[in-house]
C-alpha cells in the first residue's frame, strides 16, 4: 500500500511539512505494509509561499519594508527567475504573526508594506504576482497596498488621507492616475483560503475583525470604513467590491486589488494542487491522508483538507482527515469527501497541552490507523 500524506498546516503549533513527517513516522512505526510519500499542502494562509518556492524551485529575495503598525523590519518574498513570477506571502509584511497579541488594531494596521513588496517585484520586472493572502493583521481594503503604488485618497477638501484605514470614514475622492503602470503589465493572481464578501454578517470586518483584536465597537466602525470605500470606488468606478466572492480575504485584500489591478481572485488549495503537480502523487497512491487543526463544515468552503479530498475523489481513493478537533457526528457533506475522521487529542487534553504535543500525537495517532489497516488483508 502507498499513502499519500498531503496536510495542511496546524494553526499556531505545526507547519505542513511537520504536520506530514509526524504522520509518515508514525504509520512506518505501525504493523502495517505500506511505502508513503509526503506532500505538505497550503491554501493561500501562512506558509503558502514557502512551499510553493520549494515545489517551484525558487528564490527568497530580501526587502525592507514596513510591518503593519508602520515599523520597519526585513521581509523577503519568492522569485522564480524563468518566469518571472513573485510569490509574495501578505502575512510577511502585513501579518498578525509580525505583532504581540496587545499590538492588534484593525483600526490602524496597514498593508502598506506588502504594497512595498509587490513593489520591489515590479522592480524585477515581474510578469506575474502570486499573492498569498491569509494570516494578515490588517481590514483596510488594501488600501495600504494601493496607495503605496501611487493610488491617493482624499477628503472632502481635496486634503491627501495619509492616516489609513482609519481615514477611510473621511474618503471623498480616489486619485488613480500616479498609479504603477507596471501594473497593467503584471498578472496578479490571488489565492484567497476563505470566501467571504467584503460588507455584511459574513464580511471581513463582523467575521475577521475580532481575529485582528477589533471590539463590537470597532467592527461596526471598520464595516462602515469599507462601506464608504466601496460607495466611492461604485460611484467613481461602477464596480461594486461588495459582490464579489473571496472579496472579504485579509480584510478586503482581495476586493481592493481585484477592482484597481484588475487581480485575479482564486481559491487557494485548487490552484496550490495545479500548480505543483499533485495529480501526478495521487496517480500512485492507494490512500489518501490530509488534515490540519480543525476539521468540521467550514472546511468545506475550500480549505486545504477539502480541496485534497475533493481530487483524490476524483481518483476513486479513500481519504483519512486527521485533526485536533473533529465533529461528533460527522454531517452527510463531510462524508461524501473524508472516509474517515480521527481526531489526535482526547476530549480531556485542554489547548494549550493539544497544542504542545501535536507532533507526538499525529504520530501515535497514525501509528494507532497502521496497526488498524494491518489488521485486514484487503488492505495490505
Amino acid at each position: 500500500m502507498h499513502i499519500l500524506i498531503a496536510p495542511n498546516a496546524f494553526k499556531n503549533s505545526l507547519d505542513a511539512s511537520k504536520v506530514a513527517e509526524a504522520i509518515s513516522n508514525g504509520l512506518h512505526k505501525s504493523n502495517l505494509e505500506c511505502t508513503t510519500s509526503c506532500f505538505p499542502v497550503a491554501d493561500g494562509g501562512d506558509g503558502t509561499a514557502g512551499l510553493l518556492i520549494d515545489y517551484l524551485k525558487g528564490e527568497w529575495i530580501s526587502a525592507n519594508v514596513h510591518d503593519p503598525l508602520m515599523r520597519e523590519i526585513n521581509s523577503s518574498f519568492g522569485w522564480i527567475e524563468k518566469d518571472k513570477t513573485a510569490i509574495i506571502e501578505l502575512a510577511a509584511a502585513s501579518g498578525l504573526r509580525l505583532l504581540k497579541p496587545a499590538e492588534y488594531d484593525p483600526l490602524i494596521a496597514t498593508t502598506a508594506g506588502t504594497g512595498k513588496l509587490i513593489f520591489e517585484a515590479l522592480e524585477k520586472n515581474a510578469k506575474k504576482i502570486i499573492l498569498c493572502v491569509g494570516g494578515s493583521a490588517t481590514v483596510d481594503g488594501g488600501t495600504g497596498i494601493l496607495k503605496g503604488l501611487g493610488i491617493k485618497f482624499f477628503d472632502t477638501k481635496g486634503n491627501e488621507l495619509d492616516d489609513l484605514p482609519a481615514a477611510l470614514s473621511s474618503l471623498a475622492d480616489i486619485d488613480t492616475t500616479g498609479c504603477d503602470k507596471r501594473i497593467k503589465n503584471t498578472r496578479i493572481i490571488i489565492l484567497c483560503d476563505v470566501e467571504n464578501p467584503l460588507l455584511g454578517s459574513n464580511g471581513a470586518a463582523t467575521i475577521f475583525g475580532p481575529q485582528k483584536g477589533a471590539s463590537e465597537k470597532d467592527v461596526q466602525l471598520l464595516e462602515n470604513m469599507l462601506t464608504k470605500f466601496n460607495d466611492i470606488v461604485l460611484h467613481q468606478m461602477g464596480k461594486d467590491m461588495s459582490a464579489l466572492k473571496h472579496g472579504g480575504a485579509a480584510g478586503g485584500v482581495a476586493a481592493g486589488l481585484h477592482t484597481f489591478f484588475n487581480a485575479e481572485l482564486v481559491n487557494g488549495i485548487d490552484y496550490f494542487l495545479q500548480a505543483t503537480g499533485f495529480e501526478k502523487e495521487l496517480a500512485k497512491a492507494n490512500m489518501v491522508i490530509t488534515g490540519e487543526g480543525s476539521i468540521d463544515m467550514q472546511t468545506l468552503q475550500g480549505k486545504g483538507p477539502f480541496g485534497v479530498a475533493k481530487k483524490a475523489k476524483e481518483f476513486l481513493l479513500p481519504v483519512i482527515g486527521m485533526a485536533g478537533s473533529v465533529p461528533l457526528v460527522t454531517d452527510k457533506a463531510l462524508q461524501e469527501y473524508f472516509d474517515q475522521l480521527i481526531s489526535i487529542n482526547d476530549n480531556l487534553t485542554d489547548l494549550e497541552t493539544a497544542i504542545k504535543n501535536t507532533y507526538f500525537n499525529l504520530e501515535k495517532a497514525a501509528q494507532q490507523l497502521g496497526d488498524l489497516l494491518g489488521l485486514s488483508p484487503v488492505q495490505k
